[in-house]
């Protein structure tokens, strides 16, 4: 038996105090895995642009700073993406978390192993980057650490966070790419957004 952290338990931790926090997830698992909790109009799921779920968060973090923003995405984008780290440790926005949910696998095409599979330690690059709240989560002591920090909002926040390569049923998101955006705009901005 696994002693890996289930991944859909871990995101419904991620967002059981979830208030008004603004979530981005990575396309795939990780937009099925947030829509499996309940689909939610604060939720901004990726249907592509691999790579670029924390790039997306940033921006929206940088642009309600009021707001926390939860980005959740898997080890296969976030090792497409790895410079977007950089990018996050200059600006370091008190209300940003990055959660990886890393079950080592190219899940989408196969479940072939990726890097992270083969020692690459996600949380030391973002801490290498300047992410000083970098972390690598395997229990649930630690997750629980990381809930707390990102309830907090007072620095950058980023946990690798092991879990079961298990495959789970899809659940899938709305698939309307102009719904979502509207959608996303009228949560966060209100419905004069349609009409600006």
């Amino acid at each position: 038996m696994s002693k890996l952290l289930k991944r859909r338990a871990v995101v419904k931790q991620l967002l059981a105090d979830r208030g008004d926090m603004l979530v981005v997830a990575g396309l795939g698992a990780s937009a099925w895995d947030i829509t499996s909790i309940g689909d939610h109009p604060n939720n901004f799921p990726l249907w592509g642009a691999m790579g670029g779920a924390v790039m997306i968060g940033l921006g929206i973090a940088l642009a309600q700073p009021k707001r926390r923003v939860l980005v959740v995405t898997g080890d296969g984008e976030m090792l497409m993406g790895l410079g977007s780290l950089a990018t996050v440790a200059v600006q370091q926005p008190k209300n940003l978390a990055i959660a990886v949910l890393d079950n080592e696998r190219y899940g989408e095409t196969g479940q072939q192993l990726t890097h992270t599979g083969m020692g690459t330690d996600l949380a030391a690059v973002a801490r290498a980057t300047g992410i000083e709240g970098s972390s690598l989560v395997r229990t649930g002591e630690q997750l629980r650490a990381f809930c707390a920090a990102l309830a907090q909002a007072k620095a950058t926040q980023f946990a690798q966070i092991k879990v079961d390569p298990e495959k789970l049923p899809i659940v899938l998101p709305p698939r309307e790419a102009s719904y979502l955006k509207n959608r996303f705009r009228i949560s966060v901005l209100g419905e004069a957004a349609l009409h600006a």
